[in-house]
């Protein structure tokens, strides 16, 4: 299992999950609260599911991370990584790219997550 899980838009870290950190009590209980909110059914690339599977959620959740990246909603971002990265434990990196006419959104499993090192830019004189 990898420690750090990556989710990238257009090849650009935007957060990291590091699962050697205990989950906190109150966030294991919402995750548990998200899984009995899905029970009663949700909708999966524009077609209605009753009784999703592990896939179908992780898929759900990943379309809310995108919106909550894209919506700058931090609290609920993080919620949605810290889903996944619990509930995939082979998860390394979620891989999001917008810059076409959809949205892709690529779950990996078999590629490690290497943290982004910020490059300084020289100054030009």
């Amino acid at each position: 299992m990898s420690h750090l899980v990556g989710v990238l838009l257009n090849g650009i870290a935007q957060l990291e999950y590091d699962r050697t950190r205990t989950l906190p009590d109150y966030q294991a209980a919402y995750l548990d609260k998200m899984d009995q909110k899905m029970d009663t059914g949700i909708v999966v690339d524009g077609e209605s599911v009753a009784n999703p599977d592990m896939d179908q959620r992780a898929r759900f959740v990943a379309a809310n991370l995108v919106h909550a990246i894209k919506t700058n909603d931090e609290e609920k971002a993080a919620a949605m990584c810290s889903y996944l990265a619990d509930r995939l434990p082979d998860l390394k990196q979620v891989k999001i790219d917008d810059r076409g006419q959809e949205v892709i959104i690529d779950m990996v499993f078999d590629e490690e997550y290497v943290k982004q090192v910020a490059v300084p830019v020289p100054k030009l004189h």
